[in-house]
């Protein structure tokens, strides 16, 4: 085993690899490839993974291995998989030990009756921890560690194994995470089940954090400066994605069905959007608009742009405004768009050229958790700024639809579990929606899940810009700036009920203290609420 690895990075016309100096064939994730030591069907009872012999001497060929360096000090593994202490005196305390095994059992009878099996439970797991934590001898320990991590990669356990890397990278082990990192490599794959394929973006992302080059991966996929994708091209995936999986259709529509509910009375509306994207939310709100009893209000759309839209679509938000205002004029109704040329972050009142007369709504759907707070730039929270300055306009009601993650304020590794389970639900809904050797999976889940992941797992301070929040937390922001919350008709509720039926799956809707929760079996993923 070679403990010590240099990366450096590489990209082609096609994908962004990362690939070691010396001694792993390939860290190149993003590319279809056949795994020579693993393979797993759904459930897991054909799954093959590397023996521990054969782990066993991949460990022992390395000059500074665990191995190498216990069996100087005269501890040995056994072929059983335990560690075997070479000392005779430890057979000496035979009699000692059995009378403390009767003290034990006894004790444990008493923690039974009288904290109850859980309870006396959970005394031992905590009685085990000091007990190991006492250990006098640091070499036992080391070799209990990696006895226990060569038992995890024979099991095959890559949830484990991720958990466990990130966990030494967290504690700057990078002897233990630069191993592990080489054992996954040939476990991961982009054509594998839901954890294989979520396991390669999370081992990049590992591997751009030592490298501390998650920043230039997360832009190159953001596509400011596009390599992986041309614009027609990423546009097209973020079409299939907004397709297969009902995430993008259940916020767009259930934020529709409450701006439509909200301005039912009124002749003129304006609606300001903060991240406006393609402008596809806002093609089936003027065509529901059309049909109003009485005719048709006049509409003005403000949009805010992103870079990553802007790409897609090959052009500012010019391109928005043209589509949405054909698309008005075919069922005769008076539009006007008016577009931003400032961040969210930094508008100021002026910049929305608001006008008497106008019922106005805000839109903050799935950006809201981009704009930077207080723990980001020393103190100013833009985020409060603009939900606040959002309150000033005294708006007839504002959607909100967001992740249902909390990855903002989490240090690294609980961040990292944290996305692991999130994305995991949702690399398992395109799982059903696509085949696994579907090119176009591949090819969503790379241009548009992949980038979000790095973020979250390699970057730090400015450079994370991916910052989820669960509802209770956006909650507290809107109440703080004076929200109440808009009820939900259960029209909506019924509209989205209908909607999930075209899609297979485990998907689940909930409401709950006013708002909607969208989730895959019992991971909540996207929320919608309302606010006045």
């Amino acid at each position: 085993m070679q403990t010590s690895l240099n990366h450096k990075m590489s990209y082609d016309s096609s994908m962004f690899n990362i690939e070691p100096i010396r001694n792993l064939d390939s860290y190149c994730f993003l590319q279809n490839e056949n795994l020579e030591n693993y393979s797993s069907s759904d459930n897991g009872s054909h799954s093959t993974y590397p023996s521990f012999q054969a782990l066993e001497q991949n460990l022992e060929s390395s000059n500074n291995s665990p191995v190498s360096k216990l069996q100087s000090k005269s501890y040995t593994f056994t072929s059983q998989n335990s560690l075997e202490i070479i000392n005779d005196s430890l057979e000496n305390e035979s009699c000692l030990t059995h009378n403390q095994d009767d003290l034990w059992h006894k004790i444990r009878e008493l923690e039974n009756a009288m904290l109850g099996q859980d309870a006396a439970d959970m005394l031992d797991i905590y009685n085990d921890t000091v007990i190991i934590q006492q250990e006098s001898d640091p070499l036992l320990l080391e070799a209990e560690k990696w006895n226990k991590m060569i038992e995890m990669i024979s099991r095959g356990d890559l949830k484990e194994i991720l958990f466990t890397c990130a966990k030494a990278i967290s504690e700057n082990d990078m002897e233990t995470a630069e191993w592990l990192m080489s054992e996954l490599s040939k476990m991961v794959s982009v054509s594998g089940n839901p954890i294989q394929r979520l396991g390669a973006y999370m081992l990049e992302a590992l591997v751009a954090r030592i490298a501390s080059s998650g920043s230039i991966i997360y832009k190159s996929l953001k596509c400011k400066e596009p390599i992986t994708a041309t614009s027609k091209e990423l546009l097209s995936h973020m079409h299939v994605l907004y397709e297969i999986c009902p995430y993008l259709k259940f916020g767009y529509m259930s934020a529709n069905g409450v701006i439509a509910e909200a301005l039912k009375d009124e002749s003129e509306i304006h609606i300001i959007d903060f991240q406006i994207n393609q402008g596809i939310q806002w093609m089936s709100l003027i065509q529901a608009l059309a049909g109003k009893p009485g005719g048709p209000p006049k509409i003005r759309i403000t949009g805010f742009d992103d870079s990553t839209s802007a790409y897609a679509r090959g052009g500012g938000l010019g391109i928005v405004g043209e589509r949405l205002s054909k698309l008005a004029e075919s069922y005769n109704v008076a539009f006007e768009f008016h577009a931003i040329g400032v961040s969210p972050s930094e508008v100021r009142l002026e910049d929305l050229e608001l006008r008497r007369g106008e019922a106005i709504a805000v839109n903050f759907a799935m950006m809201l958790h981009h704009v930077p707070d207080e723990d980001v730039h020393g103190g100013k929270n833009h985020r409060d700024r603009l939900v606040r300055l959002a309150k000033c306009l005294s708006p007839k009601v504002v959607t909100l639809v967001e992740q249902e993650s909390n990855t903002n304020e989490l240090p690294f590794f609980a961040r990292f579990v944290e996305t692991m389970n999130y994305y995991f639900a949702v690399f398992e809904s395109i799982d059903v929606a696509l085949p696994r050797e579907h090119r176009e999976r591949i090819n969503v889940e790379q241009h548009c899940l992949a980038r979000e992941v790095v973020n979250l797992v390699a970057c730090e301070g400015a450079e994370r810009v991916e910052r989820h929040e669960v509802l209770k937390k956006w909650r507290s922001c809107f109440t703080m700036a004076g929200f109440t919350p808009y009820p939900l008709s259960s029209y909506i509720n019924y509209s989205i009920q209908n909607l999930l039926e075209n899609y297979q799956g485990h998907y689940t809707l909930q409401e709950k203290d006013g708002a909607l929760y969208l989730g895959w079996m019992n991971q909540p993923l996207i929320t919608s609420s309302a606010w006045r």
